[in-house]
């Protein structure tokens, strides 16, 4: 009878531990792939004097790359952390995850811009369009256009004041 119940029984508590420590649900295999992973990298870990690539451990257990980075990643189920509490790389003292969380980005505007901006850009002649560029993403004032360009300060100036009309107008129809 002890040859029977002990390994029964000690296969009973894994299994309970098993499904009942981890936060989120996990598939029986990925929970076994990840033990058998953790087993391995120990090992190979020991023979190579440093940490196995996943290809390594994907040729050592016998199982694809794609369910060695499965299996990696299962670890994260284990526990679960709190919105509340601090993150473990915040150093710069940002405070919870949930603080940082739906923070609204203030760039997003000006990609909405930029990307109805481009087929309006597109269309312009050339030499508005290099003026454009030189004033607004090279940073270069309506003199330094002019010599780049080869035209005075004033004319940049009125191709200036048209051709942002034009591309407002643009933006304000579609």
């Amino acid at each position: 009878f002890p040859t029977f119940a002990m390994p029964t029984v000690v296969g009973e508590i894994k299994r309970f531990f098993r499904d009942t420590s981890w936060s989120v649900r996990v598939p029986r295999r990925l929970q076994e792939l990840r033990l058998a992973l953790t087993k391995a990298s120990d090992e190979l870990a020991q023979k190579l004097d440093r940490s196995p690539t996943v290809p390594e451990l994907a040729a050592v257990l016998g199982v694809s790359e794609e369910d060695v980075v499965d299996g990696l990643a299962v670890g994260n189920a284990y526990t679960a952390s709190s919105l509340d509490s601090p993150s473990p790389e915040d150093d710069g003292g940002e405070g919870s995850l949930a603080d940082r969380l739906g923070y609204e980005d203030t760039a997003l505007e000006g990609v909405e811009y930029r990307e109805s901006l481009k087929p309006l850009l597109a269309k312009l002649p050339p030499r508005e369009r290099q003026i454009i560029m030189l004033r607004f993403f090279a940073n270069m004032t309506q003199s330094q256009i002019g010599e780049e360009v080869g035209i005075s300060q004033m004319h940049v100036s009125r191709l200036l004041t048209r051709t942002l009309a034009q591309l407002r107008d643009g933006l304000i129809s579609d």
